[in-house]
């Protein structure tokens, strides 16, 4: 199991949301190309970025930082927000992204979803943000008829070897993850499931790990305090 921790840019800062409302935001620093350093100084192996404003807005508005901050360290990373295109993804891997997370647009274009399985393997991930078990969309401000379950299961059969599910009123709140629906996302499922949302302390982490997680998305519980990477790696390796 890795831990992934998670950059969150925003006009060009490092911040963090609750339960994903813009207006519930934290900054946490305004040079987030040091913060990247700083999780590959303390063991981390793989980053998670997410393009906020390129998730409210329909496009990368962080292409530059997100560049910059590749070519600052060595490790590989994901990056998620905005992706809802042929041409979107192929700049996303032109700035030297490792995979791309892909989420309204494979829900609302079957086509694209399947091409991208097929096109790119295991360089896509499709997110899974589900509010009461119901995928929410464009940056989870609307929520669609569509269950979590369900499209697991369209995931898998397009090819796409990744998951990031993400329980949306878990987000930023530090009460830990949605252990029943993300052992439900697991189950359904045989590809890989990274978990997002509300992971605060290490047995939250050991809690994941026992029911399958192949990772874990940490976001303010590390830049808070609350937990340290340090922890969170020795968790996930125990």
């Amino acid at each position: 199991m890795i831990i992934l921790p998670a950059i969150d840019l925003r006009h060009g800062k490092c911040v963090n949301l609750i339960q994903g409302h813009a207006h519930k935001e934290t900054v946490f620093s305004d040079y987030p190309i040091d913060i990247a350093k700083q999780w590959e100084q303390q063991g981390a192996e793989y980053l998670h970025l997410v393009d906020l404003d390129g998730a409210f807005q329909e496009s990368s508005q962080n292409l530059r930082i997100i560049k910059e901050i590749i070519e600052s360290i060595s490790i590989p990373t994901q990056l998620g927000g905005g992706i809802r295109d042929i041409r979107q993804l192929n700049q996303v891997f032109e700035v030297g992204v490792s995979r791309a997370i892909i989420g309204t647009a494979a829900l609302k274009n079957p086509d694209f979803l399947n091409f991208s399985g097929q096109e790119y393997g295991e360089q896509i991930a499709v997110g899974i943000d589900a509010k009461d078990g119901v995928v929410a969309t464009e940056g989870w401000l609307d929520v669609s008829e569509k269950s979590a379950l369900d499209f697991a299961v369209e995931i898998e059969r397009s090819g796409i070897k990744t998951i990031v599910y993400t329980d949306i009123k878990s987000d930023g709140m530090l009460k830990g993850p949605n252990l029943e629906a993300t052992r439900e996302i697991i189950d359904i499922v045989e590809i890989d499931v990274i978990a997002s949302g509300g992971i605060t302390f290490p047995e939250n982490i050991v809690a994941l790990r026992d029911i399958g997680t192949s990772g874990a998305i940490i976001g303010r519980a590390l830049y808070t305090g609350a937990l340290s990477l340090s922890h969170a790696i020795n968790a996930a390796m125990f």
